[in-house]
């Protein structure tokens, strides 16, 4: 039996906007609340329209799911501990006097591009209205944050004179929150983007 023209322009939009698994796991349950509805005596048409709207609209589906993805759900929390950790990091660095340590320019430079791109991408995987743009700037906000955790704690650990505490614990912080990206990043990723 072929599938409704409203059902299938309905599936259209969840395989546009969704990865494949997600789209077709609502697109399983619309077509067995479009077979419940035809069971119960309803017209194709009827059916169709029933089951649509049972649903929601396509795109206001997309939109819930996008605002509950794993990868906007990851972003808000990293935006929001950021600073905690990077006030741990600015603490120690300053304390340990950080400019006087033998860390060429163009290192300094890199690092702060990394973060300042991080922070962008995090913020619009935070507030993106599609789900593969939420989830690609996820993965990637994800792994510029690693990256910079990785670069802060190397960096301390080969090239700080002493480990004071407060070096020690903006290390704890990095290593806390490359823990966190490490899990958070594994249910976006086996979404797929």
């Amino acid at each position: 039996m072929a599938e409704h023209s409203l059902i299938q322009r309905y599936n259209d939009v969840l395989l546009a906007e969704l990865p494949i698994q997600l789209a077709e796991e609502v697109a399983d349950g619309l077509a067995e609340a479009n077979a419940r509805y035809a069971r119960q005596g309803m017209s194709c048409d009827d059916a169709a329209q029933a089951a649509v709207a049972e649903f929601g609209e396509a795109r206001a589906v997309v939109a819930g799911l996008t605002r509950v993805s794993p990868a906007q759900w990851t972003a808000r929390r990293l935006i929001a501990t950021g600073p905690v950790v990077g006030g741990c990091w600015v603490v120690a660095l300053i304390a340990g006097r950080a400019w006087e340590w033998p860390v060429p320019s163009i290192a300094r430079a890199l690092v702060g591009a990394v973060l300042i791109t991080s922070v962008i991408v995090l913020l619009t995987a935070a507030v993106a209205r599609r789900y593969r743009v939420a989830q690609r700037a996820g993965v990637a906000g994800c792994a510029g944050l690693a990256l910079i955790d990785a670069s802060a704690i190397t960096m301390v650990a080969t090239t700080a004179p002493t480990m004071g505490w407060l070096a020690l614990l903006a290390t704890c912080a990095s290593m806390l929150r490359l823990v966190f990206v490490t899990r958070a990043v594994r249910p976006v990723l086996a979404r797929g983007a």
